[in-house]
């Protein structure tokens, strides 16, 4: 699933707030233990050492692998505090963040670095996918939202107006000034700030001598090394049911995997509104119910899982099968399964 970078804002908790009246699985995380740590010993010379924590608006759990449980838990305390910095930069929520400033004024300049890179990357796969994957369709999904909230499915006419306020095209980057070509546009980096943050702290991790570690930003998963003992990470696919019988499960030393599914954030009983949107319809994709993409970074599985999700199963699978350094598992809406041609199990 994709998860905000905050959940902060007022309009986040009405969300919320919605989603347990229509007993979403949302709802649930606040439930859960704000934080939660843990380290073991493995022989005499290797500690796993694990601590989740409420971030970016959802969960994040850091689990690392080193001889030194010091080592490992002042990485690990790094690791949060770049997530909250960098968390700052690109959320929308923020009032005080570049994000909100360009939705609110159609225009930012003197933009970080971190924002920069993540829109470059945001237009190249907006290009890629052939307009699949867009952080121009917030405007949309916050019509889905807002009429909902009132009780109300959007009408054909909303949704056709609002979409004139959707297209990457319309977003212009020049001279260190980041700005909208059209009027009432606004962007949502949800579906790629998550990844880039994981891999900024995966790499920060490593540059302090923990290699071996997972990052899980709930379903944005970054792996390095190994885990306990030397064995590969196994990561389990999600399922949508959530019935704990996982689709499939996949071992892995080094990169990155994503899910993306309508299973998770929705607005209506029928899940034919939820927050993934084709930003070149106004509509929630429903051929598919879950996609993964295993990428060499999260940045791109983030992306990509998204992006497959809205192209649809036989679509996404031939555009990952033309690509080598990707590969995905899609789970259909009518209960079938394929997969990219590389993919394994």
């Amino acid at each position: 699933m994709k998860t905000p970078l905050s959940s902060l804002d007022p309009k986040r908790r009405s969300f919320l707030k919605l989603s347990g009246l229509l007993g979403l699985g949302v709802a649930s995380a606040a439930l859960l233990p704000a934080e939660k740590a843990e380290a073991l010993l493995f022989g005499k010379k290797e500690f796993k050492v694990t601590k989740t924590k409420l971030s970016m608006g959802s969960y994040v759990a850091i689990t690392a692998i080193h001889p030194s449980r010091d080592q490992a838990e002042e990485a690990i305390g790094l690791a949060y505090e770049e997530i909250d910095r960098l968390g700052k930069v690109l959320s929308h929520y923020d009032s005080a963040s570049p994000v909100a400033e360009l939705n609110g004024s159609g225009k930012v300049g003197g933009i970080p670095e971190e924002l920069s890179e993540v829109v470059a990357r945001a237009m190249y796969f907006n290009r890629e996918t052939g307009g699949a994957f867009d952080i121009t369709v917030k405007p949309m999904i916050d019509l889905y939202r807002d009429s909902f909230a009132a009780g109300n499915t959007p009408a054909e006419a909303d949704i056709e107006r609002t979409l004139q306020r959707v297209g990457s095209d319309n977003l212009v980057y020049r001279n260190g000034v980041l700005q909208f070509a059209a009027s009432d546009m606004a962007i949502t980096l949800d579906g790629i700030a998550v990844g880039y943050i994981v891999d900024k702290v995966s790499a920060l991790m490593s540059k302090h001598g923990v290699v071996n570690h997972l990052i899980n930003a709930s379903g944005d998963i970054r792996v390095s090394g190994n885990a306990a003992q030397g064995k590969a990470w196994t990561v389990a696919i999600q399922d949508p049911e959530k019935k704990k019988e996982y689709p499939d499960v996949v071992s892995m030393t080094e990169g990155a995997i994503s899910t993306s599914g309508n299973y998770e954030i929705y607005y209506d009983r029928e899940k034919l509104f939820h927050h993934i949107v084709d930003g070149r319809t106004g509509r929630s994709p429903q051929l598919a119910r879950s996609v993964t993409v295993m990428a060499p970074t999260v940045l791109e599985a983030d992306a990509l899982s998204t992006g497959v999700f809205v192209m649809g199963p036989k679509a996404g699978v031939e555009f990952i099968d033309q690509r080598s350094d990707y590969r995905c598992f899609i789970m259909a809406a009518d209960g079938s399964i394929s997969h990219s041609r590389n993919w394994k199990a």
